[in-house]
Order: structure tokens, then C-alpha cells, then sequence
């Protein structure tokens, strides 16, 4: 049979999934679909060819959601985990939710403050840190044992020893706190984003029936999420994830790598493959063979072109590129270069801004008495320093290090502390039309040309055995599917201008 969406036929993959959801209306289905692969198509293919019943897909973000509840029919609710756990927290508690997102915010404060005098500069100086993991701790179904009766994925031991760093007592006494505090607060009706899966997944809500589920980028399910997808199907509801093992990338925020191959195994799923992109030209899709040698192009697809520039500059790249790097260091030399040879950029997606201007402040000391005359070489010296200690306490010397390189790119643009500052605020304020980014944050997103920077970085010095090296074939994997058109392998050491 031809399955058709308006003049888009479907292709003999999506056929051959679509014959055999109907012909298996109760069996689990994971799909996996290579970067461009049409994925989204198969799903609208799915949702017309399948009986009118009442269907749950869930999307990672409101974004997405809101697109799919434009293109599925009125029997498919389109939502994030976060709106499905946010109704069932509110029908179990029988209160209005009030979603406050300083909610963790304020309780750390709150307990920074009950500290000892001689412990609480210490805590402020890491406020970020701690409010940081409390989410994790959250995301990863952590709870405190002093809660009688509730139910966690992780003890406490397996939770703080896997922090980057090792946490002093006061640190997880913090920790334990907020989360105990917060979770009377969400029992009261006072929740943040964490807690919309975080409550309702640990401690009891009655989740919707639906006769089938559809679960988007499955590969990126953090241990919680696993746990809500399980209380979402009954025994007479069909699964059907999608998702691509090989663009499993955010371990570092508590994604199960083996997240589609638990779900298949705990679901008895059937596999199928969707193998042709869509989205990438016959020299990028050989170009990815050695991470997915099944990869496919269709008969209609350009020629395109991947290639090593020795030498590149500024004026080359045109505008609407993007420049995807694993580590941000060699970004944000690159962004300041290309200002310096008058070319707009544009830093996507990051919130290290903040962080980086609040790092390179604490190098002149107190914030009372910041002295932003440091010469550079003081500054360089108080880098070093910074970075010792960190890496006397961290398990994670990729993070430390890469965080340290990103300061020396500014205090090597500065001849002072203050200008290192200015030239970190003026870099992220910049809205220009060449886009730089990370290799994680470039997945979902696609461009004509692209640029991968400094691909010898990747694998990681840190990573390079075990699951960690699979990380980092992944990144390098899903940089080099983003290109439409063109993709360019460059180096920062053979940039042609003002660097």
C-alpha cells in the first residue's frame, strides 16, 4: 500500500513501520532514526494511518510540542513530560499549582544563611554550584533517606559520588536540606520545573490512559524520565519511540546511554531503522559512514562537499554559516577573532556568559574590592591557580580544564582584568549572522554550511575509553550531520586574520 501526506509519499522504511504497526497493534515499537531521517514525518504518517484512538506524544520541549500539535491530528495531545507530570501532580495534591521558578533559589539562600559564619563564604562563592545540584539530584530521582517512605533511584552514596567534585559534608547537609524542604513546598502546591516530573514520578499521581504512546528523542531519557514513561503505559497501550543511539550525547546531565536499548529490553520493543537523511548531501553522509555505515541518501540528493581548509579567514565564511566546536574555549577565541576582522557572531544557545564574567571578577578578589587594573600576566598567574585547585578536588578534569582555557582566551584579549571582563560581556551581548556553538548544542539543528572547529579535539584527553568515548563519537557525530550543503573541517591555527 502507498501512504501518503498531502503529495509527500511515504519512503519503503516508513512503509514497512506503518505496515507493521497496523498488523501489531499491541506490540512496542522503537524506531531509530539517523540525523535528518525524517523522523517527524513518520510520526504524522503514524498518527493518520493508525486507528483514531486516543495517543500521547510527548516532545522534550514546549517548542517542539507546540510544532507536532500543528501537524498531528486532534486525537494526538502533543506535550512535554513536564506538562503530563504537571497535571498529575496537581490531581494528586487536589491544589492549583503554583510554579515558582527561584524556587531553589531562595531555599539555598535560605540554608547558606544557617551556616556557620566561617562556612558561609565559602557556600556563596559556589551558589551556582549547589543550585545546580539540586536539579540533578532531582533529575537523576535522587531523595534524601530522611524522607520516610519515599521512593529513590539513587542512595546517597551513588548520588554524590557522582558530582565532579567531592562534596564536603556541609555541602551535602545543603543539598539534603533543600530537597526535603522543596518537596513539603510541592506537596503544598509550590513546585519549579524539576519538580513537575521529579513529584508525581517519586511520590504518587494516577497518570492519563492512552491508548497509544509516542516518545520522542528516546536516546536522551534521563533515569526519571525511564520511570514516567513506565507509569504512562498500560496494559493495553502501544509505545512507539523514536530517537538515534548515535546522537546520545548528554550523559554529562544524567541521560541514560543506554537509554534506547533499556527501553527496548524493558518494553520488548520491536526495532526498525529509518537510515536515509533527508537533511545531509551524498559527501557528508559517506563522510559519517564510520559512525553509521547503514546511512543513506535519497535518489534526488546534492552532491555537496566536505573538506580540510589548511587556511581559512574571516571574509570566506558566509553569513548564516555555523562554527560547532567540542570544547567552547576555541569558540569563543574564534568569535573574538572574527570581531576583530569585522564579522557579526552570534554565541547560540550558552549561558556561560554569566559565568565565565563571574569567574574572571572573583581573580581580582573580593567583589568590594575588585582590582580590574590585574596586568595581564597576574591574571594568568590567578588562572592557574584557579585551575590547580580545582583539579585537586574534581572527578570531571575535562570541565575544569576546558573552563580555565575559556578564561585564558579573554585575559589573553585584555591587558588588564577590567578588559578581559569587557571583552566577555561584549562577545555574549553580540547578536551577529554567523553562529557559533557546541557540538551539544548544535543537535536538532541544521545549517548550508558548516564548520567543524578544531576536530582533532574530539575524542576529549578525558574520554577516551568505555562510555565516555562513545560520548565523544557521538558529538563528533552529530557536528558533522548538521551540514545541508557544505561542511568544512578548520582549525583556530590556520585562521587568517586578527587572532
Amino acid at each position: 500500500m502507498t501512504y501518503t501526506l498531502g503529495e509527500l509519499v511515504a519512503t519503503e522504511e516508513q512503509a514497512e513501520i506503518i505496515d507493521f504497526a497496523l498488523a501489531n497493534p499491541k506490540r512496542h515499537i522503537l524506531i531509530n532514526a539517523l540525523a535528518g531521517a525524517a523522523k517527524t514525518s513518520t510520526l504524522r504518517f503514524l498518527a493518520k494511518y493508525l486507528p483514531t484512538e486516543p495517543t500521547l506524544s510527548v516532545a522534550f520541549n514546549k517548542r517542539i510540542a507546540d510544532e507536532m500539535s500543528k501537524v498531528l491530528p486532534g486525537h494526538v495531545r502533543c506535550a512535554t513530560m513536564n506538562s503530563v507530570g504537571h497535571r498529575v501532580w496537581a490531581a494528586a495534591t487536589g491544589r492549583k499549582l503554583v510554579l515558582d521558578t527561584k524556587k531553589t533559589y531562595n531555599l539555598v539562600r535560605e540554608a547558606i544563611d544557617q551556616l556557620p559564619k566561617r562556612q558561609q563564604g565559602e557556600a556563596w562563592n559556589i551558589f551556582s554550584d549547589l543550585t545546580k545540584t539540586v536539579s540533578r539530584a532531582k533529575l537523576n530521582g535522587y531523595v534524601p533517606s530522611s524522607l520516610q517512605g519515599a521512593k529513590t533511584l539513587l542512595t546517597a552514596e551513588e548520588f554524590f559520588g557522582s558530582l565532579d567534585e567531592e562534596p564536603d559534608d556541609w555541602f551535602c547537609q545543603i543539598i539534603n536540606g533543600v530537597l526535603g524542604k522543596g518537596i513539603v513546598q510541592a506537596f503544598g502546591g509550590l513546585i519549579d520545573f524539576d519538580d513537575q516530573i521529579y513529584m508525581p514520578t517519586l511520590f504518587g499521581g494516577s497518570f492519563p490512559a492512552h491508548r497509544r504512546v509516542k516518545v520522542d528523542e528516546a536516546q536522551d531519557l534521563n533515569r526519571l524520565q525511564h520511570v514516567m514513561v513506565s507509569k504512562l503505559i498500560g496494559p493495553d497501550t502501544q509505545l512507539i519511540a523514536v530517537g538515534d543511539p548515535w546522537q546520545s550525547i548528554y550523559a554529562f546531565r544524567g541521560a541514560d546511554t543506554r537509554s534506547m536499548q533499556l527501553l527496548k529490553e524493558t518494553f520488548d520493543m520491536h526495532e526498525m531503522t529509518l537510515s536515509v537523511s533527508f537533511r545531509c548531501p551524498i559527501a557528508v553522509v559517506e563522510n559519517a559512514h564510520w559512525r553509521v555505515p547503514h546511512m543513506k541518501w535519497p535518489s534526488w540528493a546534492i552532491a555537496g562537499r566536505v573538506e580540510t581548509l589548511e587556511e581559512w579567514s574571516a571574509d570566506a565564511i558566509p553569513d548564516n554559516s555555523a562554527i560547532i566546536c567540542r570544547n567552547n574555549a576555541p569558540l569563543l577565541r574564534c568569535a573574538l577573532s572574527l570581531l576583530r576582522s569585522g564579522r557579526g557572531v552570534h554565541l547560540v544557545g550558552t549561558d556561560l556568559g554569566p559565568q565565565l564574567v563571574k569567574a574572571l571578577k572573583k581573580l581580582g578578589g573580593p567583589a568590594a574590592h575588585c582590582d580590574l587594573n590585574m596586568p595581564q600576566q597576574q591574571v594568568y598567574d590567578a588562572i592557574d591557580l584557579w585551575e590547580n585547585e580545582k583539579l585537586a578536588k574534581a572527578r570531571d578534569s575535562g570541565a575544569v580544564a576546558d573552563r580555565a582555557e575559556c578564561l585564558r582566551v579573554f585575559a589573553g584579549f585584555g591587558n588588564t582584568l577590567g578588559k578581559a571582563i569587557s571583552y566577555c560581556e561584549a562577545l555574549f551581548a553580540a547578536k551577529g549572522p554567523i553562529q557559533l556553538l557546541s557540538g551539544h548544542k548544535a543537535k536538532g539543528l541544521e545549517w548550508d554550511t558548516v564548520y567543524h572547529l578544531d576536530p582533532h579535539r574530539i575524542p576529549s584527553p578525558w574520554s577516551k575509553e568505555g562510555e565516555a568515548l562513545e560520548q565523544e563519537k557521538n558529538v563528533r557525530y552529530v557536528i558533522e550531520t548538521r551540514a545541508k550543503v557544505a561542511l568544512y573541517f578548520v582549525k583556530m591555527d590556520g585562521f587568517q586574520g586578527d587572532i
